[in-house]
């Protein structure tokens, strides 16, 4: 991240301190710190342990997967703020399907904190339209215009489509994803040698990011980044 970046992050963080203490969306305490408190912020699952750089599946030393040696994914990297899971499940959630739109800054600005290779241009994972109707807005689209800013980095709205209305990940197998979100995505504008990073709230198969990285790269982007708030770990 950029020294000017990092100072609006700075500058932004005081100007929250000025404004009216709110409870906290996890424990209820009143707070200057943003939706969660500073306590609760110590007790997220961030994800520090050492983990693939391409998909963030744990590694025992931070090296490639077994996974992505085999059969290597289309984007380059992954950046995962968290793992998902308790309580920071609960706040995804919160954001998704509950419309708390406040979660947007916390979670977008810790996530703008953690770049360290900055992309040419972003774009946010796009909703078929008839879930974006469905849901009134698309939280990915709005992470990533918070992240955009921050970062001063073109966010490219309508660069990618979703194209096919697909059931949702979430309801099928970890094998049957991929084929699921088979040309879900084309990308309509020239990418031609750009690094593009692509946000999206919570990674889990990482067929979607896979899929839209296909696109990206159909449409001449030579490098592609996966920016999540989340990364859902195998259990163990």
């Amino acid at each position: 991240m950029s020294i000017l970046s990092r100072n609006l992050l700075n500058i932004r963080s005081k100007l929250w301190q000025a404004l009216p203490a709110q409870p906290c969306l996890l424990c209820g305490s009143f707070n200057h710190n943003g939706a969660w408190c500073k306590a609760c912020d110590r007790g997220l699952p961030y994800l520090t342990a050492p983990h693939c750089p391409l998909c963030a599946l744990p590694t025992l030393h931070g090296d490639i997967c077994g996974r992505c040696l085999k059969r290597k994914p289309q984007f380059d990297r992954t950046l995962a703020l968290f793992e998902y899971t308790f309580p920071l499940d609960k706040l995804v959630q919160a954001l998704k399907f509950g419309e708390r739109l406040m979660l947007v800054n916390g979670l977008a600005d810790s996530l703008s904190q953690r770049v360290e290779m900055r992309p040419d241009c972003i774009i946010a994972m796009p909703l078929h339209p008839t879930r974006l109707r469905e849901r009134g807005f698309n939280q990915s689209m709005e992470l990533a215009r918070r992240i955009a800013n921050n970062l001063d980095i073109s966010l490219l709205g309508h660069a990618c489509r979703r194209v096919r209305d697909t059931p949702p990940q979430s309801a099928l197998a970890w094998k049957e994803r991929g084929k699921n979100m088979r040309k879900a995505f084309v990308c309509s504008k020239d990418m031609s040698g750009k690094h593009v990073a692509v946000v999206d709230d919570v990674m889990t198969s990482g067929a979607s990011l896979n899929e839209i990285s296909a696109a990206l790269r159909n449409a001449g982007a030579h490098e592609v980044s996966a920016w999540v708030v989340a990364r859902t770990l195998p259990r163990v």
